[in-house]
């Protein structure tokens, strides 16, 4: 039993548990597997375009991904810009990098993108996400500039739109039946995750899957959340979803079991899953050339160390992709609640391939490029020294 649970709590999750676990057991042993490519990459210096190029024809090309449509690509800019892990630029331990924003762009402006929009819900403002990056002292147009018809858009509220879209969870859900978002999330051909390779103080790990997790606007899903509508202006994280403190604006789906844990290591997990389901992935990258153990971002409490795995890791299924991901990290993808990085919480990939989303069988995913063995950077054995 979870030590935030009480008894009836728990009890009422694991009835819910038993009575789906005829189609979960489906799910999982008909998972789909598909290639994960893997690169040593040991800085963003000149190799960076030639690697990602390289990774994306072991995966049968970007153009067959991307050409004539336009893409969505959701990045990983969380926690404000003023959270640092010492005198570390954001991009060197929790941030997207954005050479590595900027290079994927114009891959997939050469292989035929139409449009890119890059998104984020920068959290507690609803700047733009332009201004945002000034604030971590990036140039905005160095990633603008990086390839034709490339534009921000901050999804954290309404933006260019007049009203919210719903994505509905093809499941039923875990926690939601479907969510409201920005515009952005449905007006796509292609969606991808550009993500950083982390640990996670909720979650185990924040990789492909766990980056979509900032794709719930805070105006309906956060603190300062209308009770009717959604707010003008995002005010607070996500602690809708994290806590369960309140329901989410009366405008969108409630959640779909209001009794269930009000803790974020039960709630965050299912979130997710529930959030890839409806939002599908159609490629992620996960960045791991510079990263930070420990945690998902400075404000973690505990031994945080900045590090430099110089990996990078790419696929079009996010189950198969985190998989490899936790298994170049030291860690089983095969891990469960009470084993690393799962000490606290249920792990999403086992989740996510319970609802047939992907398998994190390794043995079923064909891994090219670099081998796992030769790009491991053991986040595990830190955790063990710290």
């Amino acid at each position: 039993m979870h030590p935030c649970q009480t008894r009836r709590q728990w009890l009422k999750a694991a009835v819910a548990a038993s009575l789906a676990a005829p189609s979960l057991l489906r799910g999982a042993t008909s998972a789909p597997a598909s290639t994960v490519a893997v690169a040593k990459c040991p800085d963003y210096g000149p190799d960076l375009v030639p690697t990602l190029d390289r990774m994306f024809d072991q995966l049968g090309g970007l153009g067959r991904i991307v050409k004539g449509k336009t893409v969505a690509a959701k990045i990983n800019l969380t926690g404000s810009p003023t959270y640092r892990l010492g005198y570390y630029p954001c991009e060197d331990t929790h941030y997207t990098h954005p050479k590595v924003i900027g290079a994927v762009c114009y891959l997939m402006a050469r292989a035929g993108a139409r449009r890119i929009r890059l998104l984020e819900s920068p959290w507690s403002t609803a700047d733009a996400v332009e201004e945002y990056l000034l604030q971590a002292n990036w140039e905005p147009r160095d990633i603008l500039n990086s390839a034709p018809n490339v534009e921000f858009e901050n999804t954290n509220f309404l933006g260019n739109a007049k009203k919210y879209t719903r994505l509905r969870v093809p499941h039923g859900g875990l926690m939601f039946p479907a969510f409201d978002l920005n515009h952005s999330y449905a007006d796509c051909d292609v969606f991808v995750s550009l993500a950083k390779m982390k640990e996670h103080a909720t979650a185990g790990v924040t990789l492909s899957m766990k980056n979509c997790f900032g794709i719930t606007p805070a105006t309906i899903y956060g603190t300062g959340a209308g009770f009717d509508e959604p707010s003008l202006l995002p005010k607070g994280g996500r602690t809708i979803v994290h806590s369960g403190s309140r329901q989410p604006s009366k405008s969108a789906p409630p959640e779909l079991h209001p009794d269930s844990p009000r803790v974020d290591h039960y709630r965050v997990p299912r979130t997710v899953v529930d959030l890839v389901s409806a939002r599908p992935i159609d490629l992620a990258v996960v960045e791991g050339i510079r990263t930070m153990t420990g945690g998902e971002g400075p404000w973690i409490s505990g031994k945080l160390t900045a590090v430099r795995p110089g990996v990078i890791v790419a696929g079009t299924n996010c189950v198969n992709i985190d998989s490899v991901c936790m298994s170049v990290m030291g860690f089983d993808p095969l891990a469960d609640r009470g084993t690393p990085p799962f000490e606290v919480c249920d792990s999403t990939l086992r989740l996510a391939e319970d609802v047939g989303l992907g398998t994190r069988d390794l043995t079923r995913i064909e891994v090219v490029g670099t081998p796992i063995g030769q790009a491991r950077f053991d986040f595990a054995a830190l955790r063990r020294t710290t």
